[in-house]
């Protein structure tokens, strides 16, 4: 495939799912730490419904890896990864702190976050540099006491140091930050490397592009979150070719006729991916499918996210997961656990797919999960079509 510039629909999915761990044995060489390389970015959430997403994540890639392991190889001492601001609040690699050098500028030039900056901020700093690492809970609480925005000054403070690299967080207690000084966390020849706005979007640019293969210009700016003039970088740099990726044209995706209508990591060219297909539940924050569009685009499969939805108009329920399976996204689960059973509360398989063909992937899926996160029965309470309850219940 060396060269190649036209890829069909499949092509391009085959290669999306290489570049993102769930293709081949090789993707499962070097473990979460490898992964998180490879991914550039795992985004974190609170929400734990089997587990926390970012273990999710690493499950649907590596398998039935221990949850322990997991976290260890994400925050370990000293620092592997920090949480920083990509697509979304994210595990990044350690090595990633000189690239966001452009995000902390922005920040510190709209001295502005979603509250009013308070006047505490340098009492706050210095109390890190005095004490050491802390947790709002050392410096009053998160909270006024009012709802989840309604954070206290010191919260904010932490927050606002974060954004702009004065502290950074590299681990975590009981799902609560650790706040340090970014000076005894970053090693010293990252934090001395002081790059421009365009060579930070530069070398980002070049990690998205690997991470999802093949992607438009839409996909790459999801998966920064790039705005205004950053954004206008990003289309200089993809039109100069200095990021290193290159222009294909995807049989299927929207663009100008004779035009190249994506871009792609040219090593994801070199060859046809090959290998095992993973059978998993995907996680609703898994960056296989952060970017909705791109979802519909490259599977065709329509999502949304109907934990922020009023409970009496979800279709397909609060936490639902998208079932992979033969490199295709073939339905959905709507997961809970009670006890040591993994309870699913819905299951949807897309249409046209048929039962008796696709029934073993879904019970895969379910009972992997299952066993994962020490479950020993699974119940299936609901099923569309109906005819998949009783094959997948076993009864």
């Amino acid at each position: 495939m060396i060269g190649v510039t036209e890829l069909s629909a499949d092509e391009a999915r085959r290669i999306i799912l290489r570049a993102q761990g769930l293709i081949g044995a090789d993707a499962r060489k070097g473990g979460v730490h490898a992964m998180l390389r490879r991914l550039g970015a795992v985004q974190l959430d609170t929400i734990s419904v089997l587990a926390r997403s970012h273990e999710l994540v690493a499950y649907a890639r590596l398998g039935a890896v221990g949850r322990s392991k997991v976290e260890r190889a994400y925050w370990h001492d000293p620092a592997q990864s920090f949480e920083y601001w990509c697509h979304a609040a994210c595990i990044l690699p350690i090595e990633h702190w000189p690239l966001y050098s452009f995000r902390r500028r922005a920040y510190r030039e709209r001295k502005f976050r979603w509250h009013e900056v308070p006047d505490n901020v340098e009492k706050l700093l210095d109390q890190v540099r005095e004490s050491g690492p802390l947790t709002t809970s050392d410096v009053g609480g998160a909270k006024n006491g009012g709802p989840w925005w309604d954070w206290s000054d010191s919260k904010i403070g932490l927050e606002w140091l974060l954004d702009i690299g004065e502290l950074v967080c590299s681990r975590r207690v009981g799902w609560r930050r650790v706040y340090d000084l970014a000076e005894r966390v970053v090693p010293a020849d990252l934090l001395a490397e002081d790059l421009s706005d365009e060579e930070c979007i530069v070398r980002l640019a070049a990690i998205a592009g690997r991470s999802l293969g093949v992607a438009n210009r839409t996909d790459l700016l999801d998966f920064l979150r790039l705005r205004g003039r950053h954004a206008a970088i990003l289309d200089e740099v993809l039109l100069s070719g200095a990021a290193g990726l290159v222009p294909v044209t995807v049989a299927g995706w929207p663009g100008k006729k004779g035009q190249g209508n994506a871009w792609a990591d040219p090593a994801g060219l070199e060859s046809e991916p090959r290998g095992r297909h993973r059978t998993t539940l995907v996680s609703p924050f898994d960056s296989l499918i952060w970017h909705r569009e791109r979802t519909k685009r490259v599977f065709g499969f329509t999502y949304t996210l109907e934990l922020y939805v009023p409970k009496h108009k979800r279709v397909h329920g609060y936490f639902t997961m998208p079932v992979l399976a033969g490199g295709r996204l073939i339905g959905r689960v709507d997961p809970a656990r009670e006890g040591s059973t993994l309870v699913a509360r819905q299951v949807h398989l897309e249409p046209g797919l048929s039962p008796a063909k696709w029934a073993d992937a879904l019970s895969e899926a379910l009972w992997s999960a299952a066993e994962w996160v020490g479950c020993d029965t699974v119940r299936v309470e609901r099923t569309d079509p109906p005819e998949l309850l009783p094959i997948l219940n076993g009864t």
